[in-house]
């Protein structure tokens, strides 16, 4: 319910819309009934408080969940109507409409008011799956429809098309790049400290102090040393190390992901049951032989669990990667910063902020997939 009255709250009170002559000048908020044709208006009001209705008097869940994803498919929606609306047939030529402070706590307080329904569903991890490749579909074909177009950040979107998706894919380089370099060591690794036990402390203690550091210190850290090898060690600099750039980028995301990968390792092999590997070497198998067949598989849901943390980890921390010249979704986020220009913002921080949220429901569902098959197996 608390949920619900927020959203509730932050539209009645707050500004819906802000207008502004240029993208970067402070402009007027609008409040919803002014910001939105009113045919628009009265149905997020009403969908909202139907979502009150059904926090207060509903039984089940489901009821829930409905008004929940109606009113925020109707927020959605119906901040896309305010361009046109508060611009007019014939807008000038820069100024700007952008989301306000009561569309973005509205918003969060509805996605929360979602959540909080699934997770008291508890839905089967298909589902689940299901249900993201269904958000996505639908966000998508909004904004292909153009309907978005006139907000201010897809206007950022719209002159900068090319070197957004240059940058998104090479976020998703360094992501994934790093994520795979810390599962090709990091199991390895954690399976030595669980074989070994007098190394398990040093490497693990070791691998947690780099995780203090923050992100900027390592980064800097790292410039020096790279630099160095670059101009001393023949063919570092031409294939691509250096002391700025995607070099110290990657090699700081792949020791920040080192620790979980490694400490899932030994927690998923320390957790499997005695009597499995007992009658494992009871049929004859080998050291390698247990390992692979009967330790790995079963400690697998926790090594997947650790990837899911370096995953949505990573994810968040390529961003400050443009400030080294690393490049990714950060390098509008800095842009932004420096020209003051919050929508600019936005373009490199809300598709991190989705690309995080569907990593995490993504590998959650795979989590319990591998939970449910490991538990069926005889």
């Amino acid at each position: 319910m608390a949920f619900s009255i927020a959203a509730a709250a932050a539209l009645a009170c707050f500004p819906f819309a802000t207008l502004r002559a240029n993208r970067i000048v402070p402009g007027t908020g609008h409040s919803l009934t002014t910001a939105l044709p009113p045919g628009f208006v009265w149905p997020v009001a009403a969908s909202v408080l139907a979502c009150i209705a059904a926090s207060v008097f509903a039984r089940g869940d489901r009821l829930r969940l409905a008004a929940a994803a109606g009113a925020l498919l109707l927020l959605l929606v119906s901040v896309g109507a305010a361009p046109d609306h508060l611009l007019g047939p014939e807008p000038a030529r820069y100024a700007r409409v952008s989301p306000a402070s009561g569309f973005w706590v509205a918003l969060g307080a509805l996605s929360l008011l979602l959540t909080n329904a699934l997770t008291r569903l508890r839905p089967p991890p298909l589902v689940r799956i299901a249900i993201l490749v269904a958000a996505c579909i639908l966000l998508t074909g909004l904004f292909l429809s153009d309907w978005f177009h006139g907000l201010s950040v897809f206007r950022e979107y719209d002159t900068r098309a090319e070197s957004f998706w240059r940058e998104a894919r090479h976020h998703l380089v360094l992501v994934l790049g790093s994520l795979a370099a810390a599962c090709v060591f990091g199991i390895p690794l954690g399976i030595l400290c669980h074989r070994v036990a007098p190394l398990r402390e040093p490497i693990l203690g070791t691998l947690d102090v780099v995780q203090t550091i923050p992100a900027i210190a390592l980064f800097g850290l790292l410039i020096a040393p790279l630099a160095y090898l670059a101009a001393h060690v023949p063919g570092a600099a031409a294939v691509g190390l250096g002391g700025i750039g995607t070099a110290p980028a990657f090699v700081a995301l792949f020791l920040y992901s080192l620790l979980p990968m490694t400490a899932n390792t030994v927690a998923g092999l320390a957790g499997v049951p005695p009597e499995a590997d007992d009658a494992a070497r009871g049929a004859g198998m080998t050291a390698r032989q247990r390992l692979l067949q009967v330790g790995l598989p079963l400690a697998f849901p926790v090594i997947l669990a650790g990837i899911r943390i370096v995953l949505v980890q990573n994810v968040g921390l390529a961003t400050v990667a443009a400030l080294i010249g690393g490049g990714g979704l950060g390098v509008f986020v800095f842009q932004g910063i420096g020209q003051t220009a919050a929508d600019l913002v936005l373009l490199g921080a809300l598709p991190t902020v989705a690309l995080a949220f569907g990593c995490a429901i993504l590998l959650d569902a795979l989590i319990d997939l591998s939970r449910r098959g490991r538990s069926m197996t005889p």
